[in-house]
């Protein structure tokens, strides 16, 4: 076994695990490059590492200085533990949509944590990415290691990520999968993978099914730290310089649904606890192995741990309150869930009635007219999106009745904005919450709850049917004699 004279020294050298339950009965072997098992517990340590020694050679980072960084959290955990055995301060800005877990970990290294919106568009001053910035211009001695346009950030594996896998393979590898996030690793690593192959080697990148990188409409998603996210008022989309597009060959796009469950899969029957980048890398992996034969080998790269998603992904109440699990609770758990109601009454998926929250007031109420939403609240959103209705941007609800009461008081006029008659957003409820657990999230006041299936909202469902469908399910008050 090695012995290292630093943590440092403990900075990838990864084992490959191959996945012989989730292969099972696939030709092609599949092995997951374990980057979890790294000392910092992501592939970010590589990067992190690459970086900083990259910033001290061109004396961008000195005794005394201070290392700055926007993260989802894995890249500021590999800068800490660098930074503080180096001396230097860390102040990390960490997007509020992370776990919360990954801001702990942080904060147990060391390191100073900023909380900021990534939710905004990239030109608001409140933005995580300015939010860090101005740090690096306040703070002297300040180096900003800006991993999404750094090349030392792909050169990491370049020079470490992808020599591992060759070697490990002995040469072997024919498939190489990994998420997108940055770029820095798919790029890198692929750039080495195709270089000592003779371009033999297939790139293939894992995207959420709405990340714009691999054609989707840039909706928020729920795996963390991959993909690409466009919020709807940004003028111009530019991508990070540490993705080199040519280095992929083609792309799996991955649902929500699949990259979680898969990631909860890979804990429960190949004994590895990981976080759901992933959970898509591998659900594309298995579907790349699929099309191959046994001469074929797959390798498939596990970007992070499970142990920062405890609150999220890998939470069976998340998961059930988002509307991306629908088993049981448990073996005897026979309460009928929101999906039964779903199936007996008229507001079934896709007929949401949406409001733009830019319309005026006339606007908003020909679309709850046209839409037969009279009476009951209707969802508003920021955008209109190919995908659905993403629940992060629901901002409220409207009711025609409303509108007409605004309309007729003369306190409102058809080509104002109907965002100042906007109420509070409706509750949401998972598809496959149970009965109860749903009429407990609407609270004493809320006539109505959204319906998410996959963090989307699909559907809208009044108090009463929830009621009813509860009372005719629960068991009958014993009769005393």
């Amino acid at each position: 076994m090695p012995v290292y004279e630093s943590v440092v020294d403990a900075i990838g050298g990864t084992p490959l695990f191959r996945l012989s339950h989730l292969g099972e009965g696939i030709a092609a072997p599949i092995y997951a490059k374990a980057e979890f098992l790294s000392i910092g517990g992501s592939v970010k340590d590589r990067a992190a590492l690459s970086m900083v020694e990259a910033a001290e050679r061109e004396g961008l980072l000195g005794p005394g200085g201070t290392i700055i960084e926007a993260t989802s959290g894995n890249t500021g955990i590999g800068l800490a533990i660098l930074g503080r055995q180096r001396g230097y301060r860390v102040v990390v800005g960490v997007s509020d949509r992370s776990a919360k877990e990954k801001s702990d970990i942080l904060k147990a290294y060391g390191a100073e944590v900023v909380l900021a919106p990534t939710s905004l568009s990239k030109e608001h001053p409140d933005h995580l990415f300015h939010v860090v910035r101005r740090l690096a211009e306040e703070i002297p001695g300040a180096w900003l290691a800006n991993q999404y346009d750094n090349p030392a950030n792909p050169d990491a594996h370049v020079r470490t990520t992808g020599p591992e896998i060759w070697e490990q393979t002995e040469g072997r590898v024919t498939h190489f999968i990994a998420g997108v996030g940055t770029g820095g690793t798919i790029s890198g690593t692929g750039t080495h993978l195709k270089q000592v192959s003779g371009g033999k080697v297939t790139v293939v990148g894992a995207d959420p099914e709405a990340s714009v990188y691999s054609g989707g409409d840039g909706s928020p998603y729920f795996v963390e730290s991959i993909g690409h996210f466009v919020h709807p008022d940004t003028p111009e989309d530019i991508w990070p310089e540490s993705y080199q597009r040519d280095v992929v060959d083609r792309f799996e796009r991955i649902p929500d649904r699949e990259s979680l469950l898969t990631a909860r899969r890979m804990a429960r029957e190949e004994g590895l606890l990981v976080g759901p980048s992933s959970g898509t890398a591998v659900a594309a992996a298995l579907r790349v192995a699929r099309e191959l034969g046994p001469d074929d080998l797959v390798v498939v790269l596990l970007p992070d741990s499970g142990r920062s998603y405890l609150s999220k992904a890998l939470s069976d109440d998340w998961l059930r309150n988002w509307g991306f699990l629908e088993e049981p609770r448990s073996p005897d758990d026979d309460e009928p869930t929101v999906r039964s109601v779903l199936a007996g009454t008229a507001s079934l998926p896709g007929s949401l009635v949406t409001v733009p929250a830019s319309a005026s007031l006339g606007e908003a109420l020909s679309i709850l007219r046209g839409g037969g939403a009279t009476a009951a609240p209707v969802v508003v959103v920021r955008p209109e999106r190919p995908y659905g209705v993403s629940a992060t941007e629901i901002t409220g609800s409207v009711t025609s009745a409303s509108i007409e009461a605004a309309l007729t008081s003369g306190k409102g006029t058809p080509d104002g904005p109907a965002l100042d008659w906007f109420g509070e957003a409706l509750p949401t409820v998972g598809v496959g919450q149970p009965l109860s657990v749903a009429l407990d999230a609407l609270g004493p006041d809320a006539p109505a709850a959204l319906v998410l299936v996959d963090g989307r909202a699909v559907a809208s469902v009044r108090r009463e049917e929830l009621q009813a469908a509860h009372e005719s399910c629960s068991p009958a008050p014993a009769v005393s004699r």
